[in-house]
């Protein structure tokens, strides 16, 4: 039989520990082409590059793998290497695994996050793999039985048609993960400011900072699996509409008509 092919990106840049855990896990299940961007594109959400060209530069190539360096966001890369490299769709989009957390409302600013739904607004099956460890020297090996399982049902099972799996793994620090819970993301928020300083030519610039607030104390949710050292899956959807709000706002008079 014809392997799988995977597509492997990320958005903490081609050289991060988190890419590499998860190519090597991945090509035990098919042949691989690895599209990351040359540098940390971290908060990037779905930006797209189109007032500069796309490059791509070939970093290593051998039978069954092939991996590029792109000088562009989590989502060019996932277009690069469908459209340029292998001139169709993957069998399966596997991003990550990120440093630092993309649950909650995390997930709207994410770059990891960003790769995954682009692939699934192709109906590509796709996964995105965070830890909740910020540090470049994380540790992964803890969740690597976990990942590979959930990665063994999508090859086996597929997925519902543009829907893709948020994937947030625990940092235990040396403990042990207690299992998988498939969750809703959590309601929260992040409560933001800009820090002032003055720079040596005594010119003002800020730096954004903040604190996550969660609003749900729910038993359901990403964060509450995290918080308790389980693995949380969150199915996530490219359909934004507020379903429930449609019939509230066609009580409006938005057509100005005299009642």
């Amino acid at each position: 039989m014809t392997r799988p092919t995977i597509l492997v990106t990320n958005d903490d840049g081609i050289m991060a520990p988190g890419l590499r855990h998860l190519i090597n896990i991945v090509r035990d299940y098919g042949d691989v082409v690895v599209v990351a961007p040359d540098k940390p594109q971290s908060g990037m959400a779905h930006a797209i590059t189109i007032s500069t060209p796309i490059r791509l530069e070939k970093i290593h190539e051998e039978e069954g793998y092939k991996e590029y360096a792109c000088n562009g966001t989590p989502v060019d890369c996932v277009k690069a290497g469908e459209k340029i490299i292998l001139e169709r769709n993957p069998d399966l989009l596997v991003s990550g695994i990120n440093h630092g957390s993309n649950s909650s409302i995390n997930v709207i600013y994410s770059g990891t996050m960003a790769a995954v739904l682009e692939s699934a607004a192709e109906g590509i099956p796709s996964i995105g793999f965070s830890l909740v460890d910020y540090s470049m020297d994380a540790q992964f090996n803890h969740a690597e039985k976990h990942i590979r399982r959930i990665i063994e049902q999508v090859v086996n099972n597929g997925l519902p048609e543009r829907i893709c799996l948020n994937v947030n793994i625990p940092s235990v620090n040396g403990g042990e993960i207690k299992g998988t819970k498939v969750c809703r993301q959590a309601k929260a928020y992040w409560d933001e400011t800009f820090e002032s300083r003055v720079d040596p030519r005594r010119k003002d610039y800020y730096w954004l900072t903040g604190v996550f607030k969660n609003l749900d104390q729910g038993e359901d949710t990403d964060e509450h699996a995290l918080a308790n050292n389980y693995i949380s899956v969150v199915p996530v959807q490219l359909d934004l509409t507020a379903h429930h709000v449609i019939n509230t706002l066609k009580k409006w008079n938005l057509n100005g008509e005299d009642k």
